[in-house]
């Protein structure tokens, strides 16, 4: 138990993350989700689907039914204070434009249906691939939204080789 929970806590804890947009739930969203888990292992047959899925459609779950939580609602109305990480050494320039992309990222996948960004937060940040029957939706919309983490991810790679580059 202990193994499954170390080998999924980052990647659960990351999807809850992206999805809801809250650092500080996430992790108790996630703890959530781990004793959800445990309780309902005997339910998972290994031959319906492999754990990564099933872990993820409970955390899934689990950000549903937050969206329709009291405490969600409730913190639409506090203050929206962005949280970052400064890195020792960066220029503020730097934190300011990294911010900027982050806002924008997150604004193009949280303006699709909730679905959609489910299957975008699935394909780009874990690699995996969902599957729904959708209703159709606007491809427009999609294709910027696309646009918008296609440009992010050079962006992140363009800053990756070249901080290889300087050390």
């Amino acid at each position: 138990m202990e193994l499954l929970v170390k080998q999924n806590y980052d990647m659960v804890q990351s999807f809850i993350y992206r999805y809801i947009d809250d650092y500080n739930t996430s992790y108790d969203m996630t703890q959530e989700v781990f004793i959800k888990m445990m309780k309902n292992l005997s339910r998972f047959k290994y031959e319906n689907g492999n754990f990564k899925s099933y872990i993820l459609k409970i955390a899934s779950n689990q950000c549903r039914d937050y969206f329709r939580s009291s405490s969600y609602k409730i913190s639409l109305e506090s203050s929206d204070i962005y949280e970052t990480d400064v890195e020792s050494g960066e220029l503020v320039i730097d934190i300011l434009e990294k911010n900027e992309e982050r806002l924008k990222v997150k604004k193009a996948v949280s303006s699709l249906p909730e679905k959609q960004r489910e299957a975008v937060i699935l394909k780009y940040f874990h690699d995996m691939i969902a599957v729904y029957t959708v209703p159709k939706v606007d491809d427009e919309k999609i294709d910027e939204t696309i646009e918008v983490l296609k440009s992010y991810m050079s962006a992140k790679k363009n800053e990756y080789s070249i901080r290889t580059l300087i050390k």
